[in-house]
């Protein structure tokens, strides 16, 4: 069974995004320098993106993150799901309204308007069915935004959270975590460059003891 991994890049203080994020300033006042790291020439920065490119059979965004990465300052044909590497796996969103057009035609959209569960679980399909196409085991990445992958965390949805700290105090703007239940993790590894801290670690279940 493919795994979901929750991926995304958080400032030192928390925050996913600046202050002010919106369909035009996707990530907020001041949070450019939060996926430096995406563009880095460090070759650590870019095999972990593009393994983690690689790796993904399906992605899982909310509404919001859509409506950045399609809006006019989104995704175009020189970067976007894995910046500079662009893979282009089916994309699963969770919305309560389905978009009535989409500007980046050329990827595969699915909407689910029935939860977040329901849309993982449509990805992780779609990423097993890749997986048995390919010969090789995909994963099912929720990229975020953060309410999203937070509320995956708090409903047991995620297997692997994968976290790149970026050396970054926002302040303020789009956190994480805003308290909630407790996640124990278990820390797998840690890789630091000059542009973040990858960190991943495996998300321990009720099932797991």
């Amino acid at each position: 069974m493919s795994r979901v991994i929750a991926d995304i890049t958080v400032s030192l203080d928390g925050f996913v995004t600046g202050p002010g994020a919106g369909p035009e300033n996707g990530l907020g006042t001041g949070g450019e320098p939060l996926h430096r790291w995406a563009f880095s020439d460090d070759p650590v920065d870019q095999r972990i993106l593009r393994e983690g490119t690689a790796r993904s059979g399906a992605v899982v965004m909310g509404r919001r993150l859509f409506d950045v990465v399609d809006g006019p300052q989104g995704w175009d044909e020189r970067t976007g799901y894995g910046a500079g590497e662009a893979g282009t796996p089916p994309f699963v969103v969770v919305t309560s309204s389905p978009p009535t057009s989409v500007r980046l035609s050329g990827l595969d959209w699915t909407f689910v308007t029935t939860g977040l569960a329901a849309a993982v679980a449509v990805a992780r399909e779609r990423a097993e069915a890749a997986s048995e196409e390919q010969g090789e085991e995909l994963d099912v990445v929720v990229m975020g935004g953060g309410a999203t992958i937070a509320s995956a965390l708090a409903t047991g949805l995620v297997d692997v959270l994968s976290l790149h700290l970026a050396p970054l105090i926002l302040g303020a703007g789009t956190p994480l975590f805003t308290g909630g239940q407790p996640c124990p993790l278990v820390q797998r590894t840690v890789t630091p460059t000059a542009t973040a801290t990858h960190l991943v670690y495996d998300v321990v279940t009720s099932d797991d003891g």
